[in-house]
């Protein structure tokens, strides 16, 4: 199954927001997964620093050649991730995307999964879409679109630097 934004949708992805444009109230608060895609005719532009906040105390740039190595020329998604529960059963998807964001705008986040997308110019612009899934599917469901993504592509989407596996495979 290729993976792009056909696919995605078909697959039962929704939102197709902009970043810069995020109304976070209409993202479901339940758990599920998320997609940041680049906009038809996104060309990249590498910022020379970050704008997501630093993680236990280590910047998140890099030089523009290592962002240059990342990045998958014909694909549309940058990156896939996922949104649990939490351990109170409060995180989200809401949750997550908020914090994913914040975290670009600067702020301290808790984990710094797809840092690369906040050194790109216009990240405002890049398409972020979620599906909801339960819970005991959510490992699956990751590992599932980071292995169709590589069978595709040859790797990981741009801004995915550890592919998703399920515990107890491989």
């Amino acid at each position: 199954m290729p993976i792009n934004r056909q696919s995605l949708k078909k697959d039962g992805f929704t939102g197709f927001r902009l970043l810069g444009d995020l109304d976070i109230n209409r993202i479901p608060q339940k758990p599920g997964i998320f997609a940041v895609l680049k906009p038809e005719g996104y060309r990249p532009q590498f910022l020379a620093r970050s704008t997501a906040g630093v993680f236990k105390k280590k910047d998140p740039t890099l030089k523009a050649e290592a962002l240059d190595a990342e990045w998958v020329d014909g694909a549309d998604v940058l990156f896939v991730g996922k949104a649990g529960p939490g351990s109170k059963g409060n995180r989200g998807l809401r949750r997550q995307i908020q914090e994913f964001v914040d975290f670009g705008a600067g702020k301290p986040p808790g984990h710094w999964d797809g840092r690369l997308i906040w050194q790109l110019a216009a990240a405002g612009s890049l398409i972020i879409a979620w599906k909801e899934l339960p819970v005991e599917e959510l490992n699956a469901a990751e590992a599932g679109y980071h292995a169709a993504f590589v069978a595709e592509y040859g790797r990981l989407p741009y801004a995915n630097l550890v592919q998703a596996r399920v515990k107890g495979k491989d």
